[in-house]
């Protein structure tokens, strides 16, 4: 009996294994002959990034720092303790020091979606382009990061009527190219004696992020028609920055700023007779006054050394440089001084902030100028350009200044009379 269910078993296996040899046969023949071809393609499932992050799996919260927030109240409520609060400011030091970190700027935390809430990741946006980010999941990793900038080139034109800030606004340009200009002309243009009719043309650079302007980068070529003279500044590279040339290649450069301040109101002149607001007498004033807001950052109009940084009772808070065997400037009625005697400072440096110590009825710095020991005005000076370009360079120059020349006649500049161009 054994023996008759051994061979009914090899005998249906045999039958099995047929049936299978005929279905493989049989499933190639149709694959060959008549099957569909059945193309199975990849779905890409969109990730939710964030500062380079797959935020999927995260709770988002932004905001910004307020006043007295300071990284331990951010981190404490989602269950980063002050052990690894200390540890991520000291690991931060020689990337971001955390107690830069200011009142109004953005900040991201990225937190766990489970009962714990713990924060995995903290971003902390230092400005527009410039962020870090804190991984705090297992170590502590630290990353600083910068926004894709785009570039673009645009151009801005227009008739001042009260002020080149609100001319700049009124043809949807950049405002902040007021502050561009200024800089570039500061030795030849005096931005406070801006007059109606004056007129300017330009081509400048204009930085974006994720669409937003974040700024003006480099100025191309402009001109600027002041008191019935023309001015042109062409940018050019030399050695990592840009200067600024004439057409003639001479440097816009000079030994001294027009002022020391970049914005404000010239409300008193160098004169040798003016009745003193407090004394109430006439009296001479051997400086030349520009009022501004408190505050204001006062510049070091050339490169110098600190002299004098102290307090009389009727300069107030004062500085004054000497730059050479010829020259030195005073900078009265400060609210604070930021230089101190012996220091070396360049062009540009804040030296203190505008103010209204000593004999001042208001906000303003007087500016005084000494040409070989003797008081001068020195909006009547006719100081020496810098250095010119350099010989081996100027060929080129003059051949990017064509150019820019050329495109910038493109320029229009709206109701322009004849015979401004």
């Amino acid at each position: 009996m054994k023996k008759k269910l051994k061979w009914i078993s090899v005998a249906l296996t045999a039958l099995l294994g047929f049936f299978v040899v005929l279905f493989i046969l049989n499933s190639e023949q149709t694959s060959e002959e008549t099957a569909p071809i059945v193309v199975i393609q990849d779905t890409i499932v969109p990730i939710n990034q964030l500062f380079d992050i797959n935020v999927d799996s995260f709770e988002v919260i932004q905001s910004t720092i307020k006043k007295n927030e300071f990284l331990a109240n951010i981190l404490l409520p989602y269950n980063i303790d002050y052990a690894i609060i200390g540890a991520l400011a000291k690991k931060s030091k020689s990337i971001f020091d955390v107690r830069r970190i200011a009142v109004g700027q953005d900040y991201t935390l990225l937190i766990s979606k489970d009962s714990l809430q713990k924060a995995a990741y903290f971003i902390y946006e230092i400005d527009a382009v410039d962020y870090v980010v804190y991984d705090l999941r297992d170590s502590i990793e630290i990353v600083r990061k910068k926004r894709p900038i785009e570039s673009k080139i645009q151009t801005a034109s227009g008739i001042i009527n009260s002020s080149l800030y609100q001319t700049l606004q009124e043809s949807n340009a950049n405002p902040f190219l007021a502050v561009k200009l200024a800089d570039i002309f500061a030795w030849s243009i005096d931005f406070y004696r801006i007059q109606k009719g004056d007129w300017f043309k330009v081509i400048y650079e204009e930085k974006f992020v994720d669409g937003n302007s974040i700024g003006v980068g480099k100025i191309e070529v402009v001109e600027f028609k002041h008191f019935d003279r023309s001015y042109l500044a062409f940018g050019y590279d030399v050695d990592g920055r840009t200067e600024y040339y004439d057409e003639k290649a001479n440097s816009l450069r000079k030994a001294f700023l027009k002022s020391p301040l970049k914005f404000s109101r010239l409300s008193s002149r160098f004169t040798m007779r003016r009745f003193h607001p407090v004394q109430k007498r006439w009296k001479a004033h051997l400086g030349t006054d520009y009022a501004a807001p408190r505050g204001t950052p006062i510049l070091a109009t050339s490169d110098g050394v600190v002299i004098k940084s102290a307090y009389g009772r009727g300069n107030g808070n004062y500085v004054k440089l000497r730059h050479n065997s010829v020259y030195e400037t005073q900078y009265l009625h400060m609210s604070k001084r930021n230089a101190k005697v012996g220091t070396q400072v360049r062009q540009g440096d804040v030296i203190g902030y505008v103010g209204s110590t000593g004999l001042a009825t208001g906000p303003h710095v007087c500016y005084r100028f000494w040409k070989n020991g003797r008081q001068v005005d020195h909006l009547k000076e006719d100081f020496p350009s810098a250095e010119p370009i350099s010989p081996s360079i100027k060929a080129d120059f003059l051949i990017k200044k064509d150019s820019l020349q050329a495109d910038l006649a493109l320029v229009v500049v709206d109701k322009m009379d004849e015979g401004d161009n």
